[in-house]
């Protein structure tokens, strides 16, 4: 707990703004181009390129936010909510019991995650006095990330083993990887369940008291009523936006198209982002029943995705120097080369966690590791499948500190990023052994087995 509230002193006053650590991002990697032997005016025309390249992502995260605010502040799941926020009754109980239904959340959907977790955060808040809000805040974000990537929202593992989006070149590196192989083994099983449990006992033993706890209302944070009350019409004209009727036709016309997609791809169709964001922005719709309160939520939830708006382009800027630039594949080399088949997992991982501070996407950075990772690691006989959420599970470790993925949960709970990174910052602390060992350790219980066709 000592450490916690030094650790988070000191975050709140020396980690920068999310989008300074965005900017500072790009001269890191821009300069570490230019001692690869990159030419500066490359560099910047990579930049300047890849600035849009994750538009279609941005507006998918955008449309996360605003999906996951809309059903969730939907009367259903805010009186849900506030069951679950009259549960614990002690600080601490309230921030290990947010972290653990943040974790779980998350195996389901990280996107819907984040936002749950936030409105619960919020609401336990408003019923439990002397919580730390750093601590809390927190929480739900680690509780969101540490996981997430390691269930159904696994973007390398859902990408593996999926024949209609994986590239042809990875197919011929690694055929397909069924998730009987990645997510659904016992080994990541073992994995998910200690991550969680460490997360949740750091989260409870690291929370101020009371008497230490820095409050919501400290930071001068004041938050309305999740459920607002939407006013009555005035005119005729008005008429339509507080009846239920065209809310109910255009439910039954988005339902009825994605049980086509459901019945044509399975459940896991749910784990592409526009079905997610349709899925969420139909049932949204249908939970607040008038289109004005439908609309109402909207406008609350826009103001939480503006850092994303304007942040994830200087990340794929920095994406773009990071892939065109010799420094991935410089260091993909290095690394490969010092491996062997008992260390690859270890390195492995310091590799993914490292470059994930600078390429903190989970599918497109995949998309760039994926070929020389699974190269090696069949010159080396290590199981790919796992390789796959060696992968993944070290992708967390960076996310645990890099407001990229944060910025939904800052935009919820109306605070910096700096404000919540101290208790990340201890988390992480505990996570690197932990990931480490458990990577090195489970690989010695999977047989190398040759790629599929």
């Amino acid at each position: 707990m000592r450490l916690g509230i030094v650790v988070a002193d000191w975050a709140e006053r020396w980690f920068p703004d999310a989008f300074i650590f965005a900017l500072v991002a790009v001269v890191i990697v821009f300069f570490a181009g230019l001692l690869l032997g990159a030419n500066s005016l490359d560099l910047a025309k990579d930049f300047g390129e890849g600035f849009w390249e994750l538009i279609p992502f941005t507006m998918q995260m955008t449309m996360i936010i605003i999906g996951g605010y809309v059903v969730a502040s939907s009367p259903p799941a805010s009186r849900m909510i506030a069951r679950l926020a009259s549960i614990p009754r002690t600080p601490r109980g309230a921030i290990a019991f947010v972290t653990f239904l943040a974790s779980l959340s998350a195996l389901l959907s990280w996107g819907f995650s984040l936002i749950f977790s936030g409105l619960l955060a919020r609401e336990v808040v408003r019923e439990v006095p002397g919580v730390d809000y750093r601590a809390m805040g927190a929480g739900a974000y680690v509780g969101s990330v540490s996981v997430a990537v390691l269930g159904l929202t696994s973007s390398a593992a859902v990408l593996v083993a999926n024949r209609d989006s994986i590239p042809a070149s990875l197919l011929k590196i690694s055929g397909l990887i069924p998730l009987t192989q990645t997510i659904f083994t016992w080994q990541n099983i073992v994995t998910v369940t200690l991550l969680i449990a460490v997360t949740v006992w750091v989260s409870y033993q690291s929370a101020p008291s009371a008497a230490d706890a820095r409050t919501a209302e400290s930071f001068g944070v004041v938050f309305d009523p999740p459920v607002q009350t939407v006013e009555t019409r005035r005119s005729p004209a008005e008429w339509l936006e507080y009846n239920g009727i065209l809310t109910l036709l255009v439910s039954l016309i988005g339902f009825l198209y994605l049980v086509q997609v459901f019945y044509k791809k399975g459940p896991l169709a749910v784990l592409d982002l526009n079905t997610y964001n349709f899925l969420f922005i139909i049932l949204g719709l249908l939970l607040h029943w008038r289109p004005r309160s439908f609309l109402k939520a909207v406008a609350t939830s826009v103001p939480a995705a503006a850092s994303v708006l304007i942040q994830f382009p200087f990340y794929a800027g920095i994406f773009g120097i990071a892939t065109k630039s010799p420094i991935s594949s410089a260091l993909a080399r290095f690394f490969v080369r010092i491996s062997t088949p008992g260390s690859y997992p270890v390195v492995v991982s310091i590799y993914s966690a490292f470059l994930g501070l600078f390429l903190p996407s989970a599918g497109g950075k995949w998309a760039v590791e994926a070929p020389y990772i699974l190269e090696a690691a069949k010159n080396l006989h290590v199981n790919l499948g796992w390789v796959v959420q060696i992968y993944s599970t070290s992708e967390a470790l960076p996310l645990l500190v890099n407001p990229f993925f944060m910025l939904p949960l800052l935009g919820v709970l109306k605070v910096r990023a700096g404000e919540l990174v101290g208790y990340s910052i201890l988390q992480l602390m505990i996570h690197i052994p932990l990931v480490l060992f458990l990577m090195w350790f489970l690989a010695r219980t999977l047989p190398y087995a040759a790629p599929a066709p």
